[in-house]
């Protein structure tokens, strides 16, 4: 920690998969954060350059049985979003590179997110037999319907101008100065009042939130639905084994 902001810091070689471990360690850092009374504000960002986070560990995700989907899509859809609602101070989203799938999810839940020039984005769930459940609850909110619809259905990547154009990011700077961006940007909100950050964050989350947790729990339903269906296993078996898939007719 410096100045009053907590830094976490993804390391899991090479594209930062998320596993239950993953997921364990940033709950406890941000744990950390939110009982720690001189973290004023925290940032998300990554060790590997060009890699922010590339979504679920699909090879471990299709061995997993229906349970093991639904306790994972739970942590990322349902758990994170509550931890960083009661985090009591912003965090900011420092994308370094690629961020995908459940990445987005990662990110999206932070109150800012600044990225590389050269950083990009997306959701490709589809294209490997799931569904970006939870980003059909805020996306729409953020970019509109008509835009979130092409970015979730396509599944295609997008830069980091197209992002900060949607709305989606705040600002962007070269690789090499992005942590010193969001630091600067950290230590201005972290010199605020912490009683008034606390209360004004917490009042601000509660209105553009209303009704996210229902919304939440029932795209942890739908991925685990989707996670029994034959193409969403044809499509994790392609992904593994590095081909096109073929998916059923209906």
């Amino acid at each position: 920690m410096r100045g009053g902001v907590a830094e976490i810091t993804f390391d899991n070689p090479p594209v930062n998969a998320i596993t239950d471990a993953f997921m364990d360690a940033l709950f406890a850092a941000l744990d950390r954060a939110r009982e720690d009374s001189e973290v004023r504000a925290v940032i998300i960002g990554s060790a590997i350059s060009g890699r922010f986070c590339g979504g679920l560990d699909l090879p471990s995700f299709l061995r997993g049985a229906p349970a093991d989907a639904h306790r994972i899509v739970g942590k990322i859809y349902a758990r994170l979003s509550d931890l960083q609602f009661r985090l009591g101070k912003p965090s900011i989203a420092a994308i370094n590179g690629a961020a995908r799938g459940a990445g987005m999810s990662i990110a999206i839940t932070c109150d800012v997110i600044i990225a590389a020039d050269h950083a990009t984005f997306g959701y490709p769930e589809l294209d490997v037999g799931l569904l970006p459940a939870i980003h059909f609850c805020h996306l729409p909110q953020i970019v509109g319907r008509h835009r979130a619809f092409d970015l979730l259905f396509t599944g295609r990547a997008f830069d980091v101008q197209e992002a900060m154009s949607l709305g989606l990011v705040m600002r962007q700077a070269p690789e090499a100065e992005l942590m010193n961006e969001a630091r600067r940007y950290a230590a201005t909100l972290a010199s605020k009042s912490p009683a008034l950050m606390r209360l004004g964050r917490d009042a601000f989350l509660r209105t553009a939130a209303a009704g996210y947790r229902e919304r939440s729990e029932a795209a942890v339903d739908l991925v685990s639905t989707v996670f029994g269906m034959d193409d969403c296993k044809e499509g994790l078996a392609a992904f593994a084994e590095k081909r096109k898939p073929v998916w059923g007719q209906k």
